[in-house]
């Protein structure tokens, strides 16, 4: 700013410096334009002129400022008009001994002067004595702020509130009485849930896939170009106790406990992930799969085993036709097209022939209600069972704590500290399994209703033509990749246990039991296999008739 010569010759210049705490302070509260009148007034009493005014909005612990380097930038252009500095309290230009005594050389070797309408400034071992107890005082009252507020927080934190920022698909509301709790922001709450439990029953396999999930909704908010979202920032979310409705400041010494919010997912779902989170890592599925070619990476090579790519191939005309092709080096088959048509109608020709007939999906529904009926008899001993199992957490928990106070040993008490948190998470889910299991979530028709539609007939799945639920379809129906030989078709393909175990029941096929290595499906592990179907699970049988999770090769 240009101070014309005939203001600067006859006129003291000044300058006024406000600071409030924080941007809050700044939107909210009216801090700023109070202090900026008193210092105006001052002014106009030492009969100088006020020719910029700078603001900032940070801790007054701090040396380096936006406002207070700006200020200093004009103090040493003007340098030659000494001009003077206002503030209208000691405790606005900073509340930290050091950093004050540091404020004032810098403001002097700028050139300017420190006035306030509050303390006179001065020299004399008097005047820095009573600036030196103010500035402490400031410092104290800042220090003393800042643990009030802390304490305060995790008092909050205890009582099962969130008292940092909101993460996504949250956000906080006034309640009265309680003040700012944690409520659903919807639609991002519902996509996070179902991103989350996604992850947890292995739709999305990998923590890419996750993030492509999210990346597709246009609701959710993106942070870097091209409209991606960072890694990290996924497998913060997945680390969240607060989706499950649970809350915990490790670095305050507050453990996890429940939370005064709705969760998204349930705490078992939470473990659930977390124990994903440290398997051995699998590739993502790949980026490339397009409506065009849904079988690819899934169908596989008849004579070597390898997953089939596709492409489309332009002829000499300039028309692209649709192939699909194994590119194993050492494949007998290698780079030999097939056409899409070909392989996929003799995929939607096995698909078609999965589907038992009416009459066995009736008597398998009449089956499935029997044994839903007995359980849910029986379901008020397991809840019994359940609240034993979490009393008696209760008191090796509390045996852990007596053992804590009788040692001294850091690493030692580091030890239980881990073992207190593990029973805590495991009374959690036993709690929460109690409450869930004192009813059925859903009643039978609505549990049962998508998982028997399915039974009865995949072709539904597949003819609605979307990738996603294509996709779907084959991990439900087979359990391992079908095998595709070219110019044959596929092999008998390893279906999964549901359709396996409906087929055996269909009586089409008679023979003697095995010596050995043989088990007879029981009713009660064919309802097992539609439950899983219904939580998008595939169930997949080792031999002896007891359900694995690894795949099997043909």
């Amino acid at each position: 700013m240009t101070i014309p010569e005939t203001k600067a010759n006859a006129v003291k210049i000044a300058v006024i410096y406000c600071r409030v705490s924080n941007s809050k302070q700044k939107t909210e509260h009216d801090g700023l334009r109070s202090q900026e009148t008193r210092c105006r007034e001052y002014a106009r009493y030492r009969e100088c002129e006020v020719v910029h005014v700078f603001e900032d909005d940070m801790s007054g612990g701090k040396v380096s400022r936006p406002g207070m380097d700006a200020m200093l930038t004009f103090l040493k252009r003007h340098r030659r008009d000494a001009p003077f500095v206002i503030i209208d309290d000691l405790s606005r230009l900073a509340r930290g001994i050091q950093a004050h005594w540091d404020l004032r050389e810098l403001i002097t070797g700028a050139g300017g002067e420190l006035i306030s309408p509050s303390i006179e400034f001065g020299t004399d071992s008097d005047s820095v004595l009573v600036e030196n107890i103010r500035a402490s005082v400031a410092q104290h009252q800042r220090q003393k702020n800042a643990e009030q507020t802390k304490d305060r927080m995790r008092a909050r934190v205890m009582n099962g509130y969130w008292v940092f920022w909101a993460p996504k698909g949250y956000k906080f509301k006034k309640k009265r009485g309680y003040g700012s709790v944690l409520v659903r922001d919807e639609p991002l709450a519902s996509i996070i849930a179902e991103g989350l439990e996604g992850f947890a029953s292995r739709r999305f396999e990998t923590q890419v896939e996750l993030k492509r999930f999210f990346e597709s909704k246009p609701e959710f908010p993106k942070d870097l170009p091209g409209g991606e979202i960072r890694n990290q920032r996924i497998k913060d979310m997945l680390l969240q106790p607060l989706y499950a409705g649970y809350v915990e400041a490790p670095n305050w010494g507050v453990s996890l406990r429940e939370g005064q919010h709705e969760g998204l997912i349930s705490f078992t779902t939470f473990q659930t992930i977390q124990k994903r989170l440290t398997e051995t890592a699998r590739a993502p599925v790949k980026k490339n799969l397009t409506e065009d070619f849904p079988l690819r990476a899934f169908a596989a090579c008849g004579d070597c085993g390898h997953a089939l790519t596709a492409c489309w191939s332009k002829s000499k005309t300039g028309k692209r036709h649709p192939y699909y092709q194994c590119f194993n080096k050492e494949c007998v088959s290698c780079r030999k097209s097939i056409r899409r048509d070909e392989i996929e109608s003799d995929f939607e020709a096995l698909v078609r022939s999965l589907a038992p007939s009416g009459d066995l999906i009736a008597l398998a529904r009449k089956m499935f209600r029997e044994i839903w009926d007995h359980q849910t008899a029986g379901l008020a001993d397991a809840v019994k069972a359940m609240k034993a199992q979490a009393t008696k957490l209760d008191g090796e928990i509390n045996a852990y704590l007596d053992r804590i106070l009788a040692t001294s040993s850091p690493s030692v008490i580091s030890a239980y500290e881990k073992r207190i948190a593990a029973l805590e998470s495991e009374k959690i889910a036993l709690n929460e399994k109690a409450a869930e299991s004192a009813r059925p979530v859903k009643p039978f028709d609505e549990a049962f209703r998508t998982p028997l539609a399915f039974l009865a007939n995949p072709w539904k799945l597949w003819d609605k033509g979307d990738l996603k639920h294509r996709r779907m379809l084959m991990k439900l129906a087979f359990s391992s990749q079908p095998q595709y030989v070219r110019g044959v078709g596929f092999r008998t393909p390893d279906i999964a246990l549901p359709f396996r175990a409906l087929a055996q029941f269909c009586g089409c096929k008679r023979e003697m039991a095995r010596p050995k290595g043989f088990e007879p499906l029981t009713p009660r592990f064919v309802v097992w296999c539609s439950i899983q179907l219904s939580y998008g699970r595939v169930p997949f049988l080792r031999f002896g008739g007891e359900p694995r999770r690894e795949r099997r090769g043909n």
